[in-house]
């Protein structure tokens, strides 16, 4: 085995064992969503035609996304029955009477988790996101037999400068829009000055050309119709194209991401959905280390493993839905995306701190004590 300085026998003995059932339990959690996928996939794969490899080949490509997605709670089965064992075999009360304290083994796997978390980051943000990528143009180019260059952008608006651009329907791939208005302004007073309308819109680095254009002089109310009119607007409808769909906006990575917010918020888009999006693959990630802290919460209510794996797939859903409620809250604009991303993991996390703190800190137990008494004193 290879050694890793600054561990002990009793750190290495640990991570050795968390290893093998994480390994035990990763492989049965990935079977079986892979065994669910093809079932409900399987037949649209057989109705188009595709041969056994680009079958086998989609759900080998898969495989990175599922591991990202089920390691949160593959991480909390493992160090339930973990905890469990040492509990059931004795291991733990013997290692209590041999001077380690139970608050060494919540920094230990606290510490442990949050390695767990940076691994799963920058492995969902490359592998998982090459799987997803490959899965979804499988899916989409070889059996729904829609190309991804085919996307059409509904009602889009933006802002570039001193124009307002709205396009009833957009073609990243063929770098044109139709049912075109443009509101343009005065640089220096911001005045509406004139509205342009036409029926569609050629797109290139240059700027937009518009055919067919109607144009209304705001100041003198002129009206005047011409062929075309070329407007130096820089926007690329590439970058609206990657971001679109909702599925599309959690398959960024994260730089790439930072730099499509970035771009968009600078033509005054609003970008709410995107930064709760960003902080939401950070949240996710981190809340590893929020399942070490209930895997740990668990073991002082019971001793029973088989209970405890029970409760632990209760916590999973509640964690998971405070997280999937916390992201629509920040979608929805309810909640700023930082505390939309980060609410499941304060609330869960911080329930199972305060939990860990009254067992680990017995100075903690006597102040919320001391505190409770203070208040039913004052109490008239």
């Amino acid at each position: 085995m290879i050694r890793i300085p600054g561990l002990g026998v009793l750190s290495r003995y640990l991570i050795r064992q968390n290893l093998f059932l994480m390994a035990v339990c990763l492989a049965a959690g990935t079977s079986l969503y892979l065994l669910s996928d093809v079932f409900d996939r399987l037949d649209d794969f057989i109705r188009a035609g595709l041969g056994a490899q680009t079958i086998l080949f989609y759900f080998f490509v898969k495989i990175p996304l599922i591991v990202s997605q089920l390691l949160p709670a593959i991480f909390l089965l493992a160090m339930v029955v973990q905890l469990g064992i040492l509990t059931r075999s004795k291991e733990m009360l013997a290692l209590r009477a041999g001077g380690v304290s139970f608050a060494w083994f919540i920094r230990f796997f606290l510490i442990y988790a949050l390695v767990w978390s940076c691994g799963q980051l920058v492995f969902s943000q490359f592998l998982g996101v090459f799987g997803e990528y490959e899965a979804n143009r499988i899916w989409k180019e070889d059996v729904r037999k829609k190309q991804l260059d085919e996307q059409t952008i509904k009602n889009l608006w933006f802002r570039d400068g001193p124009f307002i651009v709205r396009a009833a329907e957009a073609f990243p791939a063929q770098s044109r829009a139709t049912g075109v208005t443009v509101y343009e302004f005065a640089t220096d007073s911001q005045e509406l000055i004139r509205i342009l309308t036409a029926k569609k819109a050629l797109i290139d680095d240059n700027g937009w050309g518009l055919l067919e254009v109607h144009e209304l002089d705001t100041r003198t109310f002129i009206s005047r119709d011409r062929t075309s009119q070329f407007l130096s607007v820089r926007q690329n409808l590439k970058a609206y194209a990657a971001v679109e769909l909702q599925g599309d906006k959690a398959d960024l990575p994260l730089t790439e991401l930072s730099r499509v917010i970035d771009k968009l918020e600078e033509s005054g888009s609003n970008v709410e959905i995107l930064r709760t999006v960003w902080h939401s693959k950070l949240s996710y990630a981190f809340s590893i280390a929020v399942m070490a802290l209930l895997a740990l919460c668990l073991v002082t209510f019971s001793e029973n493993v088989y209970a405890n794996i029970g409760l632990s797939l209760v916590l999973i859903f509640v964690q998971y839905g405070m997280h999937v409620v916390g992201a629509t809250a920040g979608e929805k604009g309810v909640l700023p995306p930082v505390m939309a991303a980060w609410l499941g993991n304060c609330v869960m996390g911080g329930a199972g701190a305060l939990r860990l703190a009254w067992v680990a800190m017995p100075g903690f137990q006597a102040t919320i004590r001391d505190w409770i008494g203070g208040l039913r004193s004052v109490r008239p």
